[in-house]
């Protein structure tokens, strides 16, 4: 299994900022330290070129990014400020998922220790969100024929918006998306199959409606994956308004996880949110998935 970082890139953020930036660093230190990754597994991300954003954004966009011209309106609602440090590390958020979607095809299973950013839309980035990852990486593998249809299954506590509207008219990606009813984003756009949980959704709550929504997936016969794992479910995540346990977040891996496995589709996984007080309780709910993919990969 590979698994790509980038968090050596600088993103400067005022003292006061509520986003977590330290949680890359200390995921990548906390896999390596319990030995659930060996150091060779972990590679730095490659930076994504303008011609592979422009798969899934407007060159307009991009070069606002990259030249610090971005309107304030966007820029606000991305909710970082702008520097070349914001857009050097996007580009390689959006590097390391295409880099981990061809290391899938070979291996079965990869990583990128960022990404998930599923509120970027093709003109523009809002939910600190600048470029989406997995709607750029997704139209790669279409555009070279290494995949004919694709799944996306979105687990994050928020709705994938800027998924869906990028993706919207590809009619070979599935995106099912499990998110809290009531939470950001307050405008849905539909995808293939939307589940609204209510404020206060547990594990058993949570668990049987992916239980009922995962046979459409399967259903749809994708010949890959791309697992938005987020785990602002937990029940101690500030943005997540859900109540789900350790053990019941590693369940829900699971039940992604053992099927794409013993259907052999491979499977890439992006970090998603993870907003807990203290950080460090999101940083141990992303390093349980990779505890359990070493599971069902070793079981099966």
């Amino acid at each position: 299994m590979r698994v790509y970082y980038s968090d050596h890139y600088t993103l400067p953020l005022p003292k006061d900022h509520r986003f977590p930036v330290e949680k890359y660093r200390m995921l990548r230190d906390l896999l390596l330290h319990e030995q659930i990754l060996r150091p060779e597994q972990i590679i730095e991300s490659p930076l994504a070129t303008t011609s592979q954003l422009q798969m899934a954004h407007s060159l307009e966009y991009i070069e606002q990014m990259r030249n610090g011209l971005v309107p304030r309106e966007i820029i606000q609602r991305i909710g970082f400020p702008w520097s070349f440090g914001l857009y050097q590390r996007s580009c390689a958020t959006v590097g390391g998922a295409i880099a981990a979607a061809h290391a899938a095809l070979t291996d079965g299973i990869s990583g990128n220790l960022a990404g998930g950013t599923h509120h970027a839309h093709y003109d523009r980035g809002e939910g600190y969100c600048v470029f989406n990852d997995i709607a750029t990486a997704a139209r790669i593998l279409k555009a070279k024929g290494l995949a004919k249809k694709i799944a996306i299954i979105d687990l994050d506590v928020h709705q994938g918006n800027g998924n869906s509207s990028i993706l919207s008219q590809d009619t070979d990606i599935f995106i099912l998306s499990l998110h809290g009813e009531k939470n950001y984003p307050f405008k849905k756009v539909p995808s293939t199959l939307d589940v609204a949980l209510a404020d206060g959704t547990d594990d058993e709550g949570y668990l049987k409606a992916l239980s009922l929504a995962l046979p459409r997936v399967w259903d749809f016969e994708p010949d890959f994956i791309f697992y938005q794992m987020g785990v602002d479910p937990l029940k101690e995540d500030l943005l997540g308004k859900l109540s789900l346990t350790f053990e019941g977040l590693m369940e829900r891996d699971r039940a992604v996880l053992l099927p794409a496995r013993r259907m052999q589709i491979p499977i890439s996984l992006a970090l998603g949110g993870g907003y807990a007080k203290p950080i460090e309780l999101s940083v141990r709910a992303y390093a349980n998935t990779y505890r359990v993919v070493n599971e069902v990969w070793e079981q099966n």
